[in-house]
């Protein structure tokens, strides 16, 4: 699998990776031998970035990856980490939150980091990225907690998730580090990236952005809404053509765009894991590209 640097003076990451928050609903269970074999499953298939964030779960999917490095330590130095933070939902592991809310505060950034290295049982995290925008922090608030867990040598690397354009561009105005990637919703059935510029700033600054939920949250394969049945029975057709499966064209598109998203994936089937994986083999023809673009949005381009 390939494998780049997410940003110029980013860490090296592999085109795809594993996204964790959907270990907790894996019906074979969540003990580290089950975890263990989903981590393996990925190394085999060339996926060694690992993608959390301190919410998922409701606060206890890293704890449970973390148990499974805990148990086998080795594994560590074999994958990134990227995590993210700044999101309180109130549920039992955040009994101080009466409201959903967003808190990028450098209090708030240090406290999650150093529950994060715990929870993951690891002495630093590759990339941290916030997790969306808080509208009540200034950028120069944020920036300067960011600063600060890099400077402990407890982060490498920071970047944003789910943020703007003018967002993205004011927190690195006061980052001492570069923001290295903005992980965001990129599938056929959202491409609000593509249109908004999003995708443009990382090109212009050489970053890869990073892809989640690339199979429209699941419903591109399963949905019986309009744009999802369009999609769904171009990539069946074309999916004949390329000796591929419709979920792999289904990833060959997002990662078809100029400015390289690093691909997320969410499954708890290993062989899902390694179908995804292979999807980075596939390149998708221009036309074909276009026609699941036309089927996605139910028009022509303009």
């Amino acid at each position: 699998m390939q494998r780049f640097r997410l940003g110029p003076n980013g860490p090296e990451v592999s085109r795809y990776a594993y996204g964790a928050w959907r270990l907790l609903d894996d019906p074979e269970g969540c003990e580290p031998p089950r975890i263990r074999a989903k981590i393996e499953a990925c190394f085999e298939s060339g996926v060694t970035t690992f993608d959390h964030a301190d919410i998922y779960g409701g606060y206890t999917c890293e704890g449970l990856f973390g148990r499974a490095l805990a148990e086998t330590p080795s594994l560590r130095g074999r994958m990134e980490i990227v995590s993210k933070c700044g999101i309180n939902v109130p549920c039992e592991n955040r009994p101080g939150a009466r409201v959903a809310h967003y808190d990028a505060t450098a209090a708030a950034i240090h406290r999650c980091v150093e529950r994060s290295l715990r929870e993951l049982h690891t002495d630093y995290i590759d990339v941290l990225l916030i997790h969306r925008p808080d509208w009540l922090t200034s950028a120069e608030e944020t920036a300067r907690g960011l600063n600060a867990v890099v400077q402990a040598g407890k982060v490498r690397h920071v970047g944003v998730s789910n943020y703007s354009t003018h967002q993205s561009a004011l927190l690195a105005q006061y980052a001492a580090s570069p923001i290295v990637t903005n992980q965001v919703e990129i599938s056929l059935l959202h491409t609000d990236a593509i249109h908004d510029g999003t995708l443009d700033q990382c090109q212009a600054h050489a970053t890869h952005p990073m892809a989640w939920s690339p199979l429209g949250k699941g419903q591109l394969m399963t949905s019986d809404e309009p744009a999802a049945v369009r999609s769904r029975t171009v990539l069946e057709s074309l999916a004949r053509e390329y000796g591929a499966t419709p979920m792999q064209l289904a990833l060959a598109w997002v990662a078809a765009l100029p400015s390289q998203p690093q691909i997320v994936i969410g499954t708890n089937r290993l062989a899902r894991i390694r179908e995804a994986a292979t999807s980075a083999d596939v390149t998708l023809e221009r036309q074909h590209w276009y026609e699941l673009w036309e089927a996605a949005q139910g028009r022509r381009i303009p």
